[in-house]
């Protein structure tokens, strides 16, 4: 009998989280008995995952948690949420109240509320996509029981709970296993308290290469002049640690070097208008488009039209849209934040260079700008390499051993 697996999100489906889908279908095409628990699913969100919308048994395995705001609703809910559980599994449900009663008192009663949909579920592991999700979380483990994993891809470790040195305590003493997106991240995690001996696996980001398969570049001549305006892409949320500021100063001295491009940007945010005040003060609101969130359609017509990926993030975990802006053969240009250099072979499939340097970005897509070959060539070898190391078929395959893992009791440490 397949083992149940649940994978814990804030929301389900989003455009920023594409990655998450693509685990849940491919896991649930191998056979797993896996389900999504989250507190948000818009339906509108939907239309962006064909392969999602149009699946009604996947569909049916994404639990929406009982709402927890305003408290009244909550108030109002909770019979039918206890109902829900005691008709689901009323075992498991009785387990989980006379455990968590010694735990938590009375409040029992209210945890059981905001972990009804898990508790009905009967799961034999929880995966907590985003470690922030893990914490006060880990009573699952005895009280349901189950195994636990949590997921670190960078904002958990680089911006949760920094105020507290003890935030990630009793996740890193009681989770089953952590996964972290790469080498950089799983340092992260170590100085943010996790032992050496917590078994771990590092699984990067994976591209579906079916999907992002660019057509043979056909822009041979040197870009950068009126005719010929180098094309900049850029994909990622619009807040501070992406980076844009020092991109944007980068494009303004490449303006000045008399290179002329155009530039598009996919994503949305909240610092939308800050980033758009500094295209302004750059001088480059004529060169820069802004085009906002985008279904992977649009992001991978757009990687078509590219010449290059430019990513000048000062902090970030992995990127999956360098992953995917590699596997359509753009070369790319970055900063050398979190887990960046593991992604891109510097002066093979792009350049990588110190972060908030926009002198260096911008000497970097000079070059490229007049040196098609040179852009083929790095373009080509990013290919290669996402297809050796950054299949989204591998990436299943992992995460698979990782559960497999967890689910027998080794806790041997893997990396």
């Amino acid at each position: 009998m397949s083992r149940r697996l649940i994978l814990v999100v804030p929301g389900f489906p989003k455009l920023s989280e594409t990655f998450i889908v693509s685990k849940f279908l491919g896991l649930l095409e191998r056979g797993w008995d896996i389900h999504v628990v989250c507190d948000i699913s818009e339906e509108a969100q939907f239309r962006h995952f064909p392969n999602l919308e149009n699946h009604p048994e996947a569909r049916r395995r994404i639990k929406v948690a009982w709402p927890h705001r305003p408290r009244w609703l909550a108030g109002l809910l909770m019979p039918l949420a206890f109902l829900h559980c005691l008709w689901s599994s009323p075992g498991g449900t009785w387990r989980y109240l006379r455990q968590g009663a010694r735990r938590f008192g009375w409040g029992v009663l209210r945890q059981l509320y905001l972990d009804a949909r898990i508790v009905a579920l009967s799961p034999d592991l929880v995966h907590f996509e985003f470690g922030a999700l893990a914490v006060d979380r880990m009573h699952l483990k005895e009280l349901l029981p189950a195994k636990t994993v949590a997921s670190f891809r960078g904002h958990d470790l680089h911006f949760v709970g920094l105020e507290n040195p003890d935030h990630y305590s009793e996740v890193w003493e009681r989770v089953d296993g952590v996964h972290c997106l790469g080498r950089a991240l799983w340092d992260c995690a170590r100085r943010r308290g996790c032992p050496a001996s917590v078994p771990h696996a590092l699984i990067s980001p994976a591209a579906d290469c079916d999907y992002f398969r660019g057509t043979p570049r056909q822009r041979f001549d040197p870009a950068g002049n009126d005719r010929n305006p180098l094309r900049v892409l850029m994909v990622g949320r619009l807040v501070w640690s992406k980076g844009y500021e020092y991109a944007l100063h980068a494009l303004g001295i490449l303006r000045e070097k008399g290179v002329s491009f155009e530039c598009r940007v996919i994503g949305g945010g909240n610092s939308k208008e800050a980033v758009a005040f500094c295209c302004h003060q750059t001088g480059s609101e004529h060169q820069v488009a802004f085009l906002g969130d985008q279904s992977r359609e649009v992001v991978r017509e757009q990687m078509a039209w590219a010449d290059l990926f430019l990513h000048a993030a000062v902090q970030e975990g992995f990127c999956n849209a360098v992953v995917e802006a590699q596997a359509m053969g753009l070369p790319v240009v970055s900063s050398d934040a979190g887990g960046l250099s593991e992604n891109i072979a510097d002066a093979e499939t792009g350049f990588v260079v110190p972060r908030r340097n926009p002198e260096a970005l911008a000497e970097k897509l000079a070059a490229l700008a007049r040196d098609p070959l040179l852009r083929q060539k790095m373009g080509e070898a990013g290919r290669r390499r996402v297809l050796k190391r950054f299949q989204l078929a591998d990436q299943m395959d992992a995460f698979a051993r990782l559960y497999r893992t967890v689910l027998a009791d080794r806790v041997s440490a893997w990396a």
